[in-house]
């Protein structure tokens, strides 16, 4: 989470908390397993940020996805986000859990207006916050070429949206990957990077 103390600590612990799960049982004990694993971690991160004080706030967004056979599981907090490619289609699965998503379907402010709110960029969910962490679940079914990016919002900021898509066009994960970077860093990043492409 940018803007506040160790953001990084926090993106690492979730990641390295992430990994070290067991991968057995069917998609739902799995599932179920990395809600805990992410409830346990924003309880950790809330505790030590309290410690420091008041006005401490130690967080990180997350997305995950989960595939087991034909059945897909997305789960996340915070504004990193999810799309699919298919079909030539992009479509963006997760909802930003931000101020400016909320003004948008709660006030009905048109994008334009909701980007000109000073608070636009906060997030209303997060890992580590000090609200009770409400994870954002959906289940799909998959189909053959498809193609899934997870990816934070310093990459899908920093280009188009019919970019996106044509690198997630291209045949292999890697140079799906090179073009979003190469795309991201030629124009107006001004954010951390992160992304993962997973070809079904």
């Amino acid at each position: 989470m940018g803007g506040h103390q160790d953001g990084g600590v926090a993106s690492q612990l979730v990641v390295q908390r992430i990994a070290g799960l067991f991968h057995h049982g069917g998609l739902e004990d799995r599932v179920h397993a990395l809600r805990q694993c992410l409830l346990d971690v924003h309880h950790r991160l809330a505790q030590g940020a309290a410690a420091r004080g008041k006005t401490c706030v130690i967080g990180s967004t997350v997305v995950a996805l989960l595939i087991e056979g034909e059945r897909a599981v997305c789960v996340w907090a915070g504004d990193s986000r999810c799309y699919l490619w298919r079909g030539k289609r992009l479509y963006q699965l997760s909802r930003d859990h931000s101020v400016f998503q909320r003004l948008l379907d709660e006030e009905h402010m048109s994008p334009e207006r909701a980007a000109q709110h000073p608070q636009a960029h906060a997030l209303t969910r997060a890992v580590g916050s000090r609200d009770l962490l409400d994870l954002d679940v959906i289940e799909l079914n998959i189909r053959q070429d498809d193609v899934f990016l997870l990816c934070s919002d310093g990459l899908y900021q920093a280009i188009a949206h019919s970019d996106l898509g044509k690198a997630l066009n291209l045949k292999l994960p890697r140079l799906a990957l090179n073009s979003l970077f190469d795309n991201a860093l030629c124009g107006a990043a001004s954010d951390n990077l992160t992304a993962v492409v997973i070809h079904v």
